[in-house]
């Protein structure tokens, strides 16, 4: 049975998936599909705006890698608005590899709607469910494509950070928002329910995983790889993920890597 690459749903469940890599190939095309994150964005303080960093981990890697490495991440971004977009964006450059980061958006809510009012009854954007088996359908779409998915864990947030950015520093935000969270270590903790997420479908379909995550939680204070957002990496953020990225390759996926310039690709 030949996949149907025009369909965003699973039902490909005679083919026998692959987790596998080519080793034999002279090049490979590596899709990055995620959120702001992988995208490059941080918030700069002294602009007072979101904007892009020339030194993403996505650049930072791709320097090291045989072949051309496209960027489909997109700001904002969820899971199910990652499935709407996977033909034109991903399926469509015949990828080899796609590494995949969503959950940051997914878990989020509509922080100024609470903070008008408190008593209501809020929703993720995605529901922590939805969110697993739409990953994990995305996953098994692609091993029986025969394309090869890595997953990468969230880089943890910083609650307190978060807080005052989704309340605007603002008294009566922070008031009504509180309110209706009880604690401001909710923020973490509903935050890593997405990450736990992410681990469970690894194991399910036996997929490679890349735990940024634990790599941001074992430095001495991982907020101080943390934008004033509380959720987007810094710079050094950045740094951090590129050599934890890296360390996996050249620990069992040497193939991967070349000495020499890499072609570039938006």
């Amino acid at each position: 049975m030949t996949p149907d690459p025009d369909n965003n749903g699973i039902g490909e469940e005679n083919v026998e998936p692959s987790n596998e890599f080519d080793t034999t190939k002279d090049r490979y095309t590596i899709v990055v599909f995620g959120d702001s994150i992988s995208r490059g964005v941080i918030y700069d303080g002294e602009k007072k705006s979101h904007t892009l960093l020339l030194e993403s981990f996505t650049n930072l890697v791709k320097e090291r890698l045989k072949g051309i490495v496209y960027n489909a991440a997109k700001f904002g971004n969820t899971i199910s608005d990652a499935v709407q977009r996977l033909q034109n964006d991903v399926l469509r450059r015949k990828p080899d590899i796609v590494l995949i980061e969503f959950g940051g958006n997914d878990c989020d809510f509509q922080w100024d709607a609470i903070a008008r009012d408190p008593t209501g009854t809020y929703h993720p954007n995605t529901d922590c469910s939805t969110f697993t088996e739409t990953l994990l359908d995305l996953v098994n779409k692609l091993q029986v494509m025969k394309i090869v998915p890595v997953l990468v864990t969230l880089p943890p947030l910083d609650p307190e950070r978060y807080f005052t950015w989704v309340s605007h520093n603002a008294a009566d935000a922070k008031e009504n928002i509180g309110r209706w969270l009880g604690s401001v270590s909710r923020i973490y903790s509903w935050h890593e329910r997405y990450n736990a997420a992410i681990l469970s479908v690894a194991e399910k379909t036996k997929t490679r995983l890349i735990d940024i995550r634990s790599a941001f939680l074992q430095t001495d204070d991982y907020t101080s790889l943390m934008c004033e957002d509380g959720i987007h990496p810094n710079k050094k953020g950045h740094q951090l993920i590129a050599q934890k990225i890296l360390n996996y390759i050249e620990t069992d996926y040497t193939f991967l890597l070349t000495t020499n310039p890499q072609i570039s690709a938006r």
